[in-house]
């Protein structure tokens, strides 16, 4: 058994990344894992301020919702981050958690495997590259995660338009398989 944390960056109701996420943690959870499933939609989540204190401290200084997620996230052994792509690119909001998961830079963290989950409006290929790259750039600091699989809902734009995408089949069975 294996302990996953899914984060959904949207902060949009009935989001088609969420969607992915359910899905992915439905059959996770059918697997015997223990699974969490956190929204950032109405989490206070703000921005890094470069202080450095949580190198020194482990903790960051802001009292926001970030140092619990944060504290999640090492604890757990699976993240899953979804997100949905905004201008080619992840969600503001993952990569502010990103930022502000500084604390977990050096530690003894738990996660060694790091999912991603996305979707668009646009249908190509090559729509999530980028939010993937970004993630890997936040991966590369961590000597003991890897990137170790992504799912991409394209041509998704309304909320729920997802309800028959295949790719909540490829996410049920990454999901099924971690």
């Amino acid at each position: 058994m294996k302990k996953v944390l899914i984060i959904s960056t949207s902060l949009r109701g009935n989001s088609n990344s969420h969607r992915l996420a359910e899905e992915f943690g439905r059959s996770a959870t059918e697997s015997g894992n223990e699974v969490e499933l956190l929204t950032l939609h109405h989490k206070d989540i703000r921005f890094c301020i470069g202080c450095l204190s949580c190198v020194k401290t482990g903790k960051c200084v802001i009292k926001d919702d970030a140092p619990e997620i944060v504290g999640k996230m090492h604890d757990a052994d699976v993240l899953v981050l979804a997100t949905p792509i905004y201008y080619y690119e992840m969600s503001g909001q993952m990569k502010t958690l990103l930022d502000r998961a500084n604390p977990l830079f050096g530690g003894d963290y738990k996660f060694t495997d790091i999912y991603i989950l996305t979707s668009a409006a646009e249908n190509e290929p090559e729509v999530p590259a980028r939010a993937i790259s970004g993630l890997e750039g936040w991966i590369e600091c961590f000597d003991r995660a890897r990137l170790a699989g992504s799912v991409f809902a394209g041509g998704v734009t309304a909320p729920g338009e997802i309800k028959d995408h295949p790719s909540l089949k490829t996410a049920y069975d990454m999901g099924r398989n971690i």
